[in-house]
């Protein structure tokens, strides 16, 4: 239901079972991060009722503050995840949790709460929700790009970027 292989790109088809899975991996970190988190929310298009979206969960998690970080490391890795470094604006502390090496099913964004990627998630996410005509836009877009880069998904992240600016703009 969730996972595909590292660096690849593959689109399915809106799972209804996303939500509930994202449900349980938020709650498991709010528990490991404990007071170091403010919020922690399911992002990104496997967030979007009727988006077709890669089978990997991205959840972004509201730090309280940068000193809070190798905290945040230490308590996610004591649940499974392995940290994958400081991706800045291009995603935040990225965590990754997997049943394989090759393979990806989650990916925590640790951001700062009080900076714009936090903001910046919720809001593409709640846009793309509630605009009908961007998410058709944002599909026909990633469908361009999963054929384009089937086989490099950081260049098909990165096409991807001027999009989400433009839609984010004026919010």
């Amino acid at each position: 239901m969730i996972g595909l292989a590292i660096g690849s790109v593959q689109l399915v088809e809106h799972n209804p079972q996303w939500a509930i899975l994202a449900g349980a991996v938020c709650e498991e970190a709010r528990r490991a991060g404990a007071e170091l988190f403010l919020d922690v929310q399911h992002v990104g298009s496997t967030a979007v009722p009727g988006l077709r979206a890669k089978p990997i969960l991205d959840i972004a998690a509201a730090a309280a503050s940068s000193d809070c970080i190798p905290g945040i490391i230490h308590r996610l890795t004591d649940v499974g995840y392995v940290y994958r470094g400081d991706l800045g604006e291009d995603g935040g502390h990225l965590f990754v949790k997997s049943p394989s090496p090759d393979r990806r099913d989650i990916h925590l964004h640790v951001v700062l709460h009080d900076q714009a990627q936090w903001c910046n998630y919720l809001a593409f996410r709640d846009k793309l929700r509630a605009d009908a005509a961007l998410r058709t836009q944002y599909a026909a877009l990633k469908a361009q790009l999963a054929l384009t880069f089937a086989e490099d998904r950081r260049s098909y992240t990165a096409a991807k970027h001027t999009f989400i600016r433009q839609a984010l703009k004026g919010l």
